[in-house]
């Protein structure tokens, strides 16, 4: 098995730049990491926190937990890489990390490089990223490493008869701090004791998010004191959706605010061609100054990033994209203003997500009758629609505290 991985991350180091040509994805993949060895030249001889996560989401897991540390461990440099282009490309410039970096592919040798060009005194992998090598060298190099917000399946090879190599590279960890019950007794299962159950640490910093300002004057414009769906990070299946309900069943007094997570020109194009309701653009509000005239529209395409979370403040029910086909997007930033929220069917990784289907927070459909009948029982029942955001509210207090229990312990190790 080891010589299996090996081999594969062999062929893939081959084969990536070749696939770049054609694909623009795994070319920023592959262009990214010629980068990788020089940006950690600037770390060289300096006390090095590193914070590995596969993509913007799980970035967000490590982020309550640098910014604690940037202020009590100043002292410490801050390294952060990622596997995902989607998440490098967004966090890049991230302003608390002294560098970020793209992860080099898990071969022995850059595992080596990687490892030993840096002075680490903590590790930080976040959920469920496991690089064999790199772990060995971690345990070679008796570097302090944990895992943050760890979710563990009984389907991952860990947890096979013939997964030994990947359970072997699981003893580079100190310690485990995992999200479930169901983590902890398959660690368990492995005679891995030390695990810890600190929930997730996204609850934290979504939490944070209600002690801003999340003021939009342009959103509030917008919306005019009417009823007001945010639909945040959509794919064209999403999208459809949503098209066909405003087109087709909403009433002139409600708005509808669409965050794509793919903004590019063509994209957005397509998406204006579908909806026969009068619609603006965040790029011309800013170009043409045209708040004054906001109120007038019932559809607002927000083509740019970085605003969806003050968004969701304006919302009365949001739809979060994703769940119907790619991967489910983050649904506790509206739920941490007590809002209820819609998503597609496909949810099952996703913890919080099968929680708050469960306790009737989240609401799931899985086609066009399903989505428009919920929104409208949504907005017709005042009541029903409060009571269905108090429960989102309340899951997200009751699961605080994981990251002030990740720091206690990370300060023993510095």
């Amino acid at each position: 098995m080891k010589f299996l991985y090996n081999f594969t991350v062999f062929l893939a180091t081959l084969l990536l730049p070749i696939v770049a040509i054609f694909n623009k994805k795994i070319k920023l993949f592959v262009e990214g990491r010629k980068q990788t060895f020089s940006k950690i030249d600037a770390l060289k001889d300096k006390k090095v926190i590193w914070f590995h996560a596969a993509s913007l989401g799980e970035f967000e897991q490590a982020r309550p937990i640098i910014e604690v540390l940037k202020n009590s461990h100043s002292q410490y440099k801050i390294l952060v890489t990622f596997f995902s282009p989607s998440g490098y490309e967004i966090r890049k410039n991230y302003d608390l990390a002294d560098v970020v970096c793209y992860l080099p592919l898990d071969s022995k040798k850059n595992a080596k490089k990687f490892i030993h060009n840096l002075n680490l005194k903590l590790a930080v992998f976040i959920k469920y990223e496991f690089w064999p090598n790199l772990l060995n060298e971690l345990k070679v190099n008796n570097t302090p490493t944990i895992l943050v917000s760890g979710i563990l399946r009984e389907k991952q090879l860990f947890f096979k008869s013939y997964g030994g190599f990947m359970r072997k590279a699981l003893e580079a960890f100190h310690h485990f701090f995992v999200q479930d019950v169901n983590s902890e007794k398959l660690l368990n299962s492995i005679n891995f004791k030390n695990v810890t159950v600190a929930g997730d640490t996204r609850f934290d910093r979504v939490s944070e998010i209600l002690q801003q300002d999340n003021t939009l004057d342009f959103i509030d414009d917008f919306k005019n004191k009417q009823y007001t769906i945010v639909a945040g990070s959509t794919w064209s299946e999403d999208e459809e959706l949503l098209v066909n309900y405003i087109n087709n069943d909403a009433l002139k007094n409600e708005k509808l605010i669409i965050a794509p997570h793919n903004i590019k020109a063509t994209t957005i194009l397509e998406l204006e061609k579908s909806i026969n309701k009068k619609f603006i653009k965040y790029s011309d509000v800013i170009a043409n100054d045209a708040k004054q005239s906001l109120k007038e529209y019932q559809v607002f395409i927000i083509d740019t990033i970085g605003i969806l979370t003050k968004i969701y403040a304006a919302a009365d029910v949001a739809y979060v994209g994703g769940g119907l086909k790619t991967g489910l997007h983050n649904i506790l930033e509206p739920a941490t203003f007590g809002i209820p929220v819609i998503i597609g069917n496909k949810y099952d990784k996703f913890k919080e997500a099968v929680d708050l289907v469960k306790i009737g927070g989240c609401i799931s459909i899985k086609n066009q009758q399903e989505f428009t009948k919920n929104l409208l029982h949504l907005k017709n029942d005042a009541n029903y629609r409060n009571l269905t955001g108090i429960i989102n509210k309340k899951y997200i207090e009751d699961h605080l505290g994981a990251t002030a229990l990740i720091i206690n312990y990370i300060k023993t190790q510095l």
